[in-house]
């Protein structure tokens, strides 16, 4: 059982830097949704818009090379699909609210993409914190 953990360990051994600047990512997602939950601000809208993510996503960008080949290569691919799918849908929304006709859909996407920008911080984030990697698209 031993030589499983140390096999492990020193397997990750290389990529604790990068795996502590993917905790710093995720943790500026967590303030930017957390901000958009108790602001006036929606979830997506903070998560979009907020320096917290902006902050990571320029991170993300210049770190992106250092995990490349590795079980760590997904959650940076997580968190850039989250942060533009997120941009993506609320860039929708902004269509649909500006016809009187859509603003119903345009909130319920709003919403939708609140919840579903939480969920994908939460799940990348207790996926790292195992140490697994995140189930993406080819």
């Amino acid at each position: 059982m031993s030589n499983d953990i140390e096999v492990i360990t020193n397997r990750d051994s290389g990529l604790e830097g990068p795996r502590a600047w993917a905790h710093v990512m995720y943790g500026l997602h967590a303030v930017s949704a957390l901000s958009g939950i108790l602001t006036s601000a929606t979830v997506v809208g903070a998560f979009v818009f907020g320096w917290p993510s902006i902050i990571a996503i320029i991170i993300n960008y210049f770190t992106r090379e250092q995990v490349r080949g590795t079980w760590l290569e997904t959650h940076w691919r997580w968190q850039l699909r989250s942060f533009w799918f997120a941009a993506l849908w609320l860039l929708i929304a902004g269509l649909l609210f500006v016809t009187l006709i859509g603003i119903p859909a345009a909130i319920l996407a709003i919403i939708g993409t609140g919840v579903w920008v939480l969920y994908r911080v939460i799940r990348g984030w207790m996926a790292l914190l195992d140490r697994r990697a995140m189930p993406l698209p080819d």
